[in-house]
């Protein structure tokens, strides 16, 4: 019936309330500057957030999503590139696997993950491309499926768009040589998941983390995760 299933991260195999988490995730690397003696930490956070507002927006496919990241970040500053990036690396390395923490497994994911490995099918982890893939990773490994082999993980190292942009799908099926129509998109964010459907994806949307500011699109198929294990038995 597919060719491929593509999976949200957070809240679909990942029990985790972002809204929560990205304080502390802020916090760890604020008390990290800090420590290295860097100054005006509050701003680091703020102008974080606006680069990353810049790289969702984003639609050059001349650039990577870290590329738009880093270049409008650091226009803004103060403090050289090359230094900085080497702060981000080490704060991925050894502050952001302590917020495990602030989430938790979803039990019978890995075992439903394993369930369609074993299948015809390219499986990708289609995350928002808006972290690094050390981030992706850790998370991976949160939900108990940092082991499998995946045909692609979005992480913003490789992808040019980011959700909800239809070319952040497009460019998915284009990198595993399938067509969107061949290919399922399962999710918990009516608004990022399920534009998926523009392009022409089928959907599911998962329900245990619903995500709802009214975007209006209508899932294929819905649920709850042990109605997703159930459906995934028939793919």
């Amino acid at each position: 019936m597919f060719k491929a299933i593509l999976f949200d991260l957070d809240g679909t195999l990942l029990d985790i309330d972002m809204d929560e988490f990205i304080p502390h995730y802020f916090r760890k690397m604020m008390d990290m500057a800090t420590r290295e003696g860097y100054e005006n930490t509050e701003q680091l956070v703020k102008q974080v957030f606006k680069s990353t507002e810049v790289m969702i927006k984003n639609t050059n496919p001349a650039l990577s999503n870290k590329e738009v990241f880093l270049e409008d970040f650091f226009t803004h500053w103060p403090y050289p590139r090359g230094e900085f990036i080497d702060f981000f690396e080490r704060f991925y390395i050894k502050e952001f696997p302590l917020l495990k923490e602030y989430c938790r497994p979803f039990p019978g994911i890995p075992e439903m993950m394993q369930l369609i490995m074993q299948k015809d099918m390219k499986v990708v982890i289609a995350t928002n491309a808006v972290f690094p893939q050390l981030a992706l990773q850790h998370r991976l490994e949160w939900a108990g499926v940092g082991h499998f082999d995946y045909d692609l993980i979005t992480s913003y190292e490789v992808m040019h768009f980011c959700k909800p942009h239809p070319e952040y799908y497009l460019e998915i099926t284009d990198i595993i040589g399938v067509k969107p129509h061949e290919c399922l998109m399962v999710g918990n964010d009516i608004g990022e998941d399920l534009s998926a459907n523009k392009v022409g994806m089928k959907t599911f949307l998962v329900e245990n983390l619903l995500i709802d500011k009214g975007h209006g699109y209508t899932p294929n198929y819905r649920g709850s995760l042990d109605n997703l294990y159930w459906f995934v038995n028939f793919l």
